[in-house]
């Protein structure tokens, strides 16, 4: 998320929340794709990480790209953490770690989001590499322990590093480690909604297997293929996780909303001001009841900035958030946003979808989720490798973005994106298998290799 937002409209009722999300239905036409990628950069001198400061670091960085492109800075106690596009709607937000994130503008086609994705690493790459900065396309940094990892100074991060190791064991290595690559999908009404929510949160852990892409830490193998996607199953079960009870007969927003209320905060903001609240609860804030806050009553921002905090597979705000896959290089980004815009923006395609996972159960799913990390492709669900079910999905997605027509100036349509993901499915090889032949192969039993082959 690249700000948290300030509407300081009480909340009068508590179906005001259901209300919030409700808002967010649009019609088909007015559908679009929103897509966001975490990078880890690096000093390409000596492979070291870029802290904030000194002159060459993500300040500095920040500075660059706001001269080079107009976006507005994003300032917390006087040091900027972001960019804002004003006029496109995009955003440039850091994580914890440092990682330099794109929250891409609400897009059209996928053509679209191509040309966001390369504007984007052009601008950065060219201020980053008068700084001597360049970025991994890896899903988790391969090579720093978390206790050589810069910390940016976000005050949402510094509550959140406090609580994290109070709910999980791995919580912080998601915080300062991890890059994901994210897609942000529209609904037209509360049945879409549910329906969409349904295949996509069956279908991300297949989503997970075929852009695995994190098999390296603290400088050797970790054992897993997505050991990003391993870290989310330890980091807070309170909040991730494969939301079962989305299935349930009668689910819908209230649904959500109930579930999101029991949900312990992380903070409350006001003004500049980040209160410390975390494990209290949102009910008590509603009902002006919050223990560290006295008096205070929740706010529309303060729903808004709660929701963000949520990390299920899939998250609902006013659209859905595809949050399944490690990041990845250029075309990587691309054909994660292509897998589900013409899984999900085609209505045959969507009911195709709907009848390739209905028939998993609730255990099936879980169990799912459990293994694709380790086993990706190979993993397998009612009887099936996920390999198999891949190229299942990938052949409806290919179908439903044919469908939607939307071609380029060459003529080309969308399914030239999904090329990158069709062809792992078909090989049964993910990213992270292909590092690890690597490794054990050419790279002489070193990640070192990786910060010269897998940069933007």
């Amino acid at each position: 998320m690249a700000r948290d937002v300030s509407d300081t409209t009480p909340i009068g009722a508590r179906s005001e929340l259901v209300e919030w999300i409700a808002s967010g239905e649009k019609p088909r036409d007015a559908w679009r794709l929103g897509t966001e990628h975490e990078k880890v950069p690096f000093y390409k001198a000596d492979a070291s990480p870029v802290p904030y400061e000194n002159g060459k670091g993500i300040h500095a960085l920040l500075d660059g790209i706001q001269e080079r492109t107009g976006w507005a800075p994003i300032v917390e106690n006087g040091n900027p953490i972001g960019l804002f596009d004003e006029a496109g709607g995009g955003a440039i937000s850091l994580e914890p770690g440092g990682q330099f994130e794109l929250s891409g503008a609400p897009l059209k086609t996928l053509h679209e989001t191509a040309a966001e994705t390369a504007q984007h690493i052009a601008d950065a790459k060219a201020i980053s590499e008068k700084l001597g900065i360049e970025f991994l396309t890896l899903g988790m940094s391969p090579l720093w322990t978390r206790a050589q990892t810069p910390v940016m100074p976000k005050s949402r991060y510094r509550i959140m590093t406090d609580y994290m190791p109070k709910v999980g064991s791995l919580g912080l290595d998601m915080m300062y480690r991890t890059s994901t690559v994210q897609v942000n999908m529209d609904f037209a009404s509360e049945a879409d909604m549910v329906k969409k929510l349904r295949v996509s949160l069956a279908l991300q852990p297949v989503a997970t297997a075929i852009f695995a892409n994190s098999p390296f830490t603290d400088g050797k193998p970790n054992g897993y293929l997505s050991m990003r996607s391993n870290i989310w199953l330890d980091t807070d079960r309170n909040r991730t996780g494969m939301m079962a009870f989305a299935f349930e007969d009668g689910f819908g927003y209230e649904s959500y909303v109930e579930w999101a209320l029991d949900v312990p905060m992380y903070f409350v903001k006001r003004d500049e001001t980040y209160h410390d609240v975390a494990g209290a609860s949102f009910r008590d804030l509603l009902a002006g009841k919050l223990a560290q806050l006295p008096g205070e009553f929740a706010t529309h921002s303060d729903w808004a900035n709660h929701v963000s905090t949520l990390f299920p597979e899939v998250r609902m705000k006013r659209y859905l958030e595809m949050r399944g896959a490690d990041v990845g290089g250029p075309e990587q980004i691309v054909a994660l946003s292509a897998f589900w815009a013409g899984l999900l923006y085609d209505e045959t395609a969507l009911d195709d979808a709907w009848e390739l996972v209905k028939g998993w159960s609730a255990e099936e799913r879980e169990q799912l989720r459990a293994d694709v990390p380790k086993l990706a492709l190979k993993a397998t669900i009612a009887g099936r490798s996920v390999q198999d079910v891949a190229r299942d999905a990938l052949a409806i997605s290919h179908a439903g973005l044919k469908r939607r027509g939307y071609r380029d100036v060459c003529g080309q349509d969308e399914t030239k994106h999904l090329a990158y993901a069709e062809e792992i499915a078909a090989s049964g090889r993910t990213p992270a298998e292909r590092l690890l032949e690597l490794y054990h192969g050419a790279w002489n039993g070193s990640v070192l290799p990786a910060f010269k082959e897998c940069v933007f």
